[in-house]
């Protein structure tokens, strides 16, 4: 999984950081391009994952981070698409968990 990040890329291993720990992988984005780059990049790859497992995400439109729900090694994400929202658990090396919120 590469994603763009203006005329650079994100390694696999850059969104895993991303995905196992969202403060040390936004700095590393952020430290790459600009907190607007940073948050496109985390809905992009949060909602790449989604769909992955076989959901709907057309147009990803925001990924919040929520900590009070995350713990160590699983992030939680609301992941806002046209048309649905998910609540997305990531954990590192393994599927996400993927609820729909109504």
């Amino acid at each position: 999984m590469n994603c763009c990040l203006g005329s650079g890329r994100i390694s696999r291993a850059t969104a895993r950081v991303l995905i196992g720990s969202p403060a040390t992988g936004l700095a590393v984005v952020v430290a790459l391009g600009s907190a607007a780059e940073a948050q496109s990049d985390v809905t992009r790859i949060v909602a790449d994952q989604v769909r992955s497992q076989g959901y709907t995400c057309e147009n990803p439109q925001s990924a919040e981070h929520d900590a009070a729900e995350s713990a160590p090694n699983e992030t939680v994400y609301l992941l806002q698409c046209e048309g649905a929202t998910y609540r997305v658990v990531l954990v590192p090396d393994q599927g996400a968990k993927v609820t729909k919120v109504e």
